[in-house]
Formats: structure tokens, C-alpha cells, sequence
């Protein structure tokens, strides 16, 4: 009876495969109908194993393998998903371990660049430095100068001014 229903019943597995369930649906209907005896030996009721009853059997293990089958099937493609999605996802990390590298490499060339830079501008920086140092001791050279001169203008003037009346005296004689 099992191999009548489930002969067209598509099961993903082999025919020997197949041939084991029809052989172990049968056998489980036999060892039933011996539990019915044994129960009705122990607990004097009776119970029956009914054709019906076998086919409910086989109705209900093919629901349960179309449910399983299902849930494989959405667990199989989610993981297909899933692979093509890590597949994708280590294409990309190539990429851009790639582009990382010719960055680094870029990177290592402008960090070179930047540092001749920098020593060029500490050069430079030290150079103006020591210009500013030598500019500072002129200016200052300079301003002992000027307040030298400065001094010396001031005592300049108060003998002009102590001079004055005398140049003023002999001014007003000529003429």
C-alpha cells in the first residue's frame, strides 16, 4: 500500500533510499497493529489498525517531509544567499585591499614628500632664525647709536641754548 502512494511521490533521495521508507512504513504499521493486540491483552479495550488509518499514516508523513522539505529549502537558499553575499563581500575586501595598497604606497610617497618639506622649512626656519638674531644685535648696535646720539644731541642743544645769548649778543652787534 505504501509503495502505491508513495511510488509517485516525489522524494529527493535514491530509489534504495525510497524503497527503505516504504519498507520501514510497512514495518511501523505491523509493529502498531501488535501494540494494538498487546493493549488489548493488557487493558482489555480494543484499538484497531485500519487501512484508514495507514493511509492517515503515509498522508501525515508526506505533510511532515513537504514541511521539512520547505523549511530545507528556505534554510538552503538563505544559505545560498548568505555565500553569495560572503562571496560578494570578499571580492570587495580584494578590492579594496588593493586600492589600500596603492594608497599606502601613495600615502609613503607623500609622507617622503612631506617630511624633505618639513626639514626644508626647519632649514629654512633656523636660517631666518639666525638672519633675525643677526638683525637683532644691529638693531641693537643701532639703538645704542641712535640713544648715544640721541644723548650727545641733548647735551648738543642745552650748550646751544647756554649759547644762545651770546650768539644773540654778538647778532645784534654786527649790524
Amino acid at each position: 500500500v505504501a509503495q502505491h502512494f508513495l511510488a509517485s511521490y516525489h522524494i529527493e533521495c535514491t530509489d534504495e533510499v525510497k524503497q527503505s521508507i516504504v519498507s520501514t512504513m510497512g514495518t511501523i504499521q505491523d509493529i502498531v497493529a501488535e501494540k494494538c493486540v498487546e493493549y488489548f491483552e493488557r487493558y482489555r479495550r480494543r484499538t484497531f489498525v485500519t487501512p484508514k488509518s495507514y493511509l492517515y499514516f503515509i498522508r501525515g508523513y508526506k505533510a511532515i517531509y513537504n514541511e521539512k522539505f520547505a523549511s530545507v529549502g528556505s534554510l538552503s537558499e538563505r544559505m545560498r544567499t548568505g555565500l553569495a553575499k560572503l562571496m560578494e563581500a570578499e571580492v570587495s575586501v580584494n578590492q579594496l585591499s588593493e586600492e589600500l595598497a596603492m594608497k599606502e604606497k601613495d600615502l609613503a610617497i607623500a609622507s617622503k614628500k612631506a617630511d624633505e618639506v618639513l626639514f626644508e622649512v626647519t632649514m629654512k626656519a633656523h636660517a631666518a632664525e639666525k638672519v633675525k638674531m643677526q638683525v637683532q644685535k644691529v638693531k641693537d648696535k643701532a639703538q645704542a647709536i641712535v640713544d648715544d646720539i640721541a644723548i650727545d644731541k641733548a647735551a648738543a642743544e642745552e650748550k646751544l641754548e647756554a649759547a644762545r645769548p651770546a650768539l644773540e649778543e654778538a647778532e645784534a652787534a654786527l649790524k
